[in-house]
């Protein structure tokens, strides 16, 4: 029995070590590109889905309202999700400027607010260029010309950008930049393999012509999450090479990490919901592998309190792991200008095993509670 469970733990931490190796090559393969910053073409719709954002959104709109791309391109469309605070009248207050307020007004409960709420925004809009970002985000002057520059020289569909949080107040909050990190340097490696997995709707950008031709969120609209990488996943069924990555500081969105333990399960559990939703089984396979290596882990450890010989798998599990980590993080952390966050790792490894293991049962439960709605 113990030499069963010696080569099964010993088979996925082979399965999680050549995942690493493979994502450790795909972040490689993608390289800072040198963007034109003149004579763009490209007319261009900002879309921001926002439900009681008063606190942070003239943040948001004055970025984008100060970005360096030319003015007569860009259309900037928010839509107001049944906010019960001020959020629609400071997005009013900014009409003069160009900001375009749409409000959404649904008579009957949805389970997909978000996705319908981009869906009206993208049926006003007069750009050619959709790019969404999130009511609560930062960015620098030169986001929008840096991800039109890279659309117009790469001729893609759809493009997925960097995102991370900032201005973190404590050890807890560092610990989740480093996760976050983690998560989006997942996607950017796998797009740099020439496949399409995940990526995050703070930042992303996609042809309105292409969005139609895949149907829109048809089909994954009974799910509260995905308006991101599950519409990714349907574009690239279609358009496979020519799915771009924008590896460039320019192009960076900030946004912050949460403060609680439990906004951070609530957010976490959100998104694994969508996991449901895959249609690449390749990825699937990915993420149940990942989930029953870090079960091992657990396991290993727990019995080897009482068996030495499950201590030793787990010592050498928990290294290999530890190691390799640090070699897909250091090149991600750098790219975000954090260089020393990875040290952190060793702390992070033991949490995110046993919190890995939790939300992957937890995200089968598709109800939860967000932005004050419960949803399922």
């Amino acid at each position: 029995m113990i030499a069963l469970i010696s080569v099964i733990s010993l088979l996925l931490l082979a399965i999680y070590l050549g995942l690493l190796v493979y994502l450790i090559i795909g972040w490689a393969k993608l390289k800072q590109p040198l963007i034109k910053k003149t004579d763009f073409k490209t007319k261009v719709t900002i879309l921001i889905a926002a439900r009681n954002e008063e606190e942070k959104i003239h943040l948001t709109i004055e970025d984008i309202l100060n970005q360096t791309y030319p003015k007569h391109l860009t259309e900037i469309i928010i839509v107001d999700d049944h906010s019960t605070d001020k959020t629609s009248d400071i997005i009013k207050s900014y009409e003069s400027k160009g900001v375009k307020l749409l409000q959404l007004k649904e008579d009957k409960p949805l389970n997909s607010y978000k996705k319908k709420a981009i869906s009206e925004a993208i049926k006003l809009s007069t750009g050619e260029l959709m790019v969404a970002t999130d009511a609560d985000c930062r960015m620098g002057s030169k986001w929008l010309e840096s991800i039109v520059g890279y659309y117009e020289q790469e001729n893609l569909v759809f493009i997925s950008a960097p995102v991370t949080y900032f201005e973190e107040k404590s050890l807890f909050e560092r610990l989740q930049t480093l996760e976050f990190g983690y998560l989006i340097g997942i996607g950017a490696a796998f797009i740099g393999q020439g496949r399409a997995s995940n990526c995050n709707g703070a930042n992303l950008a996609y042809r309105k012509d292409v969005f139609y031709e895949v149907g829109g969120f048809a089909g994954i609209d009974d799910i509260a999450s995905g308006d991101d990488e599950l519409l990714l996943q349907k574009v690239a069924k279609r358009y496979p090479n020519s799915i771009g990555f924008l590896k460039h500081f320019d192009s960076v969105v900030f946004t912050h990490a949460k403060h609680t333990v439990n906004e951070f399960l609530e957010q976490r559990h959100r998104w694994a919901s969508k996991s449901v939703k895959y249609k690449n089984k390749l990825i699937v396979a990915m993420a149940v592998a990942i989930w029953l290596f870090n079960v091992s882990l657990i396991t290993n450890l727990l019995v080897g309190i009482f068996i030495s010989q499950f201590f030793q798998i787990f010592a050498i599990q928990f290294l290999l792991k530890y190691l390799f980590e640090l070699v897909f993080l250091f090149p991600i952390s750098s790219f975000f200008k954090s260089p020393s966050l990875p040290l952190l790792l060793i702390v992070l490894i033991p949490i995110h095993v046993v919190y890995f293991v939790y939300i992957g049962i937890k995200g089968y439960n598709n109800s939860y509670i967000w932005k004050g709605r419960m949803v399922r």
